[in-house]
């Protein structure tokens, strides 16, 4: 979406000599005042458990990637920060996208359908952002909110709103594989990094992060975490499991194989993770542990075993857990980690 901010000064001829240097005045000041809006929080969702960042502005200056911590939460060219859903069953909850300052909405743009890139033939052409939003601050600052839920905007143009005010809910319009919100700063029409100033090629931003200190404190840096995680009685698909399917607490005893399963963001070439199966007596089921090879934005991965030929499995509650260790500063340690559980009865 291209955003263009024209302002227009009309002068009045005739006009007494102080009139018109009180005008003058004021709209020098009125262009003095640049100063950056405090950003608060742009979603209604608990960052870390409801929702998660898993993508930064990009600060590389060249074909690589890099985000503000110079880590890997990135990809070429990308210019927003994405706040993202763990999956499609938390978008129809429905989760309240909110201006984050006050502002005027400069322009809108509805009636995109919320569906995978991955899963549509449909061109976009110029459409990329889906369904979307763009405020207007004062001094060139303008904030973007893209991938909307066709229909969830609340907002007309030209409309004067409060920061935290409800624009619209997060959704999977336009190119997108993910719900998540894709929320852009600019000033002058170029990128602006909301975590902090520093131009590339110094991907390490030193300061000046344009957040309030309430919403701050929410906002630490996540190098990766576990999406969702949980058992299944047959092998699992991961766009299935995407759409909320094998989450159930029991299965039954006679299930044809037992599997462990993790759906997480943020993995790098050499990382090794560790997959296991426990028993109700602690016994160790299945186990696995493997290097990954590959970085990957989503990494979906799982572990099973074939339920005892004859016979069932025991009654009980089953243990699943999941580690990813990373050398940092030459050793191996845990990186992220997850523990389920499933009662077979």
């Amino acid at each position: 979406m291209t955003v263009t901010l024209t302002l227009k000064h009309h002068g009045l001829a005739g006009m007494l000599a102080g009139l018109a240097a009180l005008i003058t005045v004021s709209v020098a000041g009125e262009h003095a005042v640049a100063a950056p809006p405090e950003l608060e929080i742009p979603v209604a969702c608990e960052i870390g458990k409801e929702c998660f960042i898993q993508f930064y502005v990009d600060r590389d200056g060249g074909t690589g990637a890099a985000d503000y911590r110079c880590g890997a939460l990135s990809y070429d060219g990308h210019k927003g920060t994405d706040f993202r859903l763990v999956d499609l069953p938390a978008m129809n909850r429905g989760v309240v996208v909110r201006a984050a300052a006050s502002g005027r909405v400069r322009a809108i743009r509805d009636g995109e359908s919320d569906i995978s890139a991955d899963e549509s033939s449909r061109r976009l052409d110029g459409r990329e952002a889906g369904n979307a939003v763009v405020l207007v601050h004062g001094g060139g600052w303008e904030t973007q909110y893209n991938h909307l839920m066709k229909g969830s905007i609340t907002v007309a143009k030209g409309q004067q709103v409060r920061s935290g005010e409800a624009l619209g809910l997060i959704g999977l319009s336009g190119n997108t594989t993910f719900p998540h919100l894709d929320f852009t700063v600019r000033r002058g029409g170029k990128i602006v990094d909301p975590f902090g100033d520093g131009a590339a090629p110094a991907c390490a931003a030193t300061g000046g992060d344009l957040w309030s200190a309430a919403a701050a404190k929410h906002l630490a840096y996540q190098p990766g975490a576990v999406l969702l995680a949980g058992f299944a009685a047959q092998i699992p698909d991961r766009h299935n499991i995407r759409r909320g399917a094998h989450r159930a607490a029991e299965l039954s005893t006679l299930a044809p194989i037992l599997i462990f399963w993790v759906d997480m963001f943020g993995s790098v070439a050499g990382d090794t993770e560790r997959f296991r199966i426990l028993a109700p007596d602690g016994t160790v089921v299945a186990e696995r542990q493997q290097r990954l090879d590959k970085s990957a934005h989503q990494h979906f991965e799982s572990i099973g075993r074939l339920r005892p030929d004859p016979g069932a499995w025991p009654a009980g509650t089953y243990r699943g857990e999941y580690l990813l260790f990373r050398e940092i500063d030459g050793e191996r340690r845990p990186f992220i980690g997850a523990v389920r559980q499933i009662i077979l009865k």
